[in-house]
C-alpha cells in the first residue's frame, strides 16, 4: 500500500465538521470545541514532518485531536494535571474508538442521514447540558470515549464505587431526557 500525503490546504473543508463534532461531544464547550480543533490544525502544520503516512489524513488529525483534549482536561482538573492520564493512541485505521466506530464517514451521508444525525446531536448536546457537570464529565468519558474506570478516576479524583454511582445516574438521566426529547 503507498504511503499516504498529508495536504493541509484541504484540511478545514474535508474535516473542521468532523473534527467539531468529535470535540464537542467530549468537553460540551462550544467555543473551547472551535479552539481545539484549532490548536489541532496548528500542531498539525508544525509536526507535518512526522506525518508517516501508515494512517490517513483524518485519523492522524484524531490522534492529535485526543491529545488536545486530554490536556484541556488536564488543565480544567482541580489538581491541575496532577491526574494520572493514560489512554492508548493509535493510528491503525483498523482499530477505532467509540464515536468513529459508530458515526458513518460524513462523505457517505444522504441528506436525509445528515439531518437526522444533526437532530440526534443536538438533542444528545441538550440532554448532556442538562446533567450536571460531573455527571456529563464522567458519561462523555465512560460512554463516548471508552476510558477506562482508573483513567476517569485519577482525572476527576473520584473513587471507582462513585464512578459507577455517577455512572448509573447520568445514563439514567440521558435515557429519560433523550426519550422525551428524541423519540
Amino acid at each position: 500500500m503507498p504511503k499516504r500525503k498529508l495536504n493541509p490546504d484541504n484540511w478545514i473543508n474535508r474535516y473542521s465538521d468532523y473534527l467539531f463534532n468529535y470535540t464537542i461531544s467530549r468537553v460540551n464547550d462550544r467555543e473551547m470545541a472551535k479552539d481545539l480543533v484549532q490548536d489541532t490544525f496548528f500542531a498539525a502544520l508544525k509536526s507535518m514532518e512526522n506525518f508517516k503516512g501508515d494512517a490517513s489524513e483524518r485519523t492522524w488529525l484524531i490522534a492529535i485531536l485526543k491529545r488536545k483534549i486530554i490536556d484541556y482536561y488536564r488543565k480544567s482538573n482541580s489538581k491541575k494535571g496532577q491526574a494520572e492520564v493514560k489512554i492508548n493512541y493509535t493510528l491503525n485505521e483498523d482499530e477505532t474508538d467509540w464515536l468513529e466506530a459508530q458515526v458513518a464517514d460524513p462523505f457517505d451521508k444522504t441528506a436525509e442521514d445528515t439531518l437526522e444525525n444533526d437532530e440526534l446531536g443536538k438533542a444528545i448536546f441538550k440532554c448532556l447540558e442538562k446533567l450536571p457537570e460531573k455527571q456529563a464529565a464522567v458519561f462523555r468519558m465512560k460512554t463516548i470515549e471508552g476510558l477506562d474506570t482508573e483513567t476517569i478516576c485519577n482525572e476527576l479524583n473520584i473513587t471507582a464505587s462513585n464512578l459507577w454511582v455517577i455512572v448509573h445516574r447520568a445514563r439514567n438521566a440521558m435515557a429519560d431526557c433523550m426519550e422525551k426529547t428524541w423519540f
